[in-house]
């Protein structure tokens, strides 16, 4: 399994325990996944670090001091 952590603009787009539809961005020299439809966005990862699967499951869903955040895990 793997873990993968996106930013979310406002909570109750999502819950735990959801399956969602991940799709991937592609900048000049690297990528970053969001959670259609936009409702969350991942960081920017590196060629080697690309995700493979294309659909996960949200493990959980919280707020920090910066925002809130979706946790999701892949089955790679």
């Amino acid at each position: 399994m793997r873990e993968m952590s996106f930013t979310m603009s406002r909570p109750g787009l999502v819950k735990e325990g959801d399956v969602v539809e991940i799709t991937e961005g592609k900048l000049p020299s690297s990528y970053y996944y969001t959670i259609e439809p936009a409702v969350a966005m991942s960081g920017n990862f590196t060629t080697p670090e690309r995700l493979k699967s294309r659909k996960g499951v949200v493990k959980e869903v919280g707020e920090t001091s910066r925002g809130y955040y979706v946790l999701c895990e892949f089955d790679e």
